[in-house]
């Protein structure tokens, strides 16, 4: 009868072990994908992290670009690539060939500022703007004096020929002043615009 309970006893000792390791390995089953889970899940927001770190790069590169784009153009055309200074419209026009277009002017002088309202509302100018010149403008002197033939004053335009010849011969109609635009004088500069789009090389 002892020999029978041992025998019994070890048998059921072994069905106890063999249960342990049957939870023990479901436990470890359990925990092994619990944390393969875990670790799927923090790649999901890791990545989700980078994109949107990407996105937010991207929006503020945009930005920043739209930011200078305004800031080059001080007022007197958002939708227009305006040069930096210079010697980078000189560089644009000798690239594509399209005339530089020089507007003089200050910040704080009257007629400069409603010169410039007149030229943001024209939409002939604007276009000729966009399409047809390189476009700078500069609050302070440049150091080519063959932009200022009558003298430094503003506001005070003046176009540069792809063959880097300065159209002295397009002026406004002032004698004192033979570069300087007002506001009403907004369909005399559209004419001049037209005139200085005509390469040197091409007129009669």
């Amino acid at each position: 009868m002892i020999y029978l309970l041992d025998k019994f006893d070890r048998k059921e000792n072994l069905k106890i072990e063999s249960a342990h390791r049957s939870v023990r390995a479901d436990a470890c089953c359990f925990i092994l994908t619990s944390s393969l889970k875990g670790q799927g899940t923090m790649l999901r927001w890791v990545l989700l992290a980078l994109l949107i770190g990407l996105c937010a790069s991207a929006g503020e590169q945009k930005a920043k670009k739209k930011v200078k784009s305004q800031s080059l153009s001080r007022g007197w055309g958002g939708g227009i690539n305006w040069a930096q200074n210079y010697e980078d419209g000189l560089a644009k026009m000798a690239k594509s060939q399209k005339p530089l277009m020089v507007i003089h002017h200050k910040d704080n002088c009257p007629h400069s500022k409603d010169l410039k309202k007149a030229f943001v509302a024209d939409k002939t100018i604007q276009k000729m703007a966009k399409e047809d010149f390189i476009m700078l403008n500069v609050v302070e002197e440049t150091s080519d004096k063959n932009l200022a033939p009558d003298g430094y004053y503003v506001p005070r335009i003046l176009f540069v020929d792809p063959t880097l010849t300065v159209r002295t011969d397009i002026t406004g109609k002032y004698s004192n002043h033979l570069y300087t635009y007002t506001a009403s004088d907004i369909q005399g500069l559209a004419d001049n615009m037209k005139k200085a789009k005509v390469p040197l090389h091409s007129e009669l």
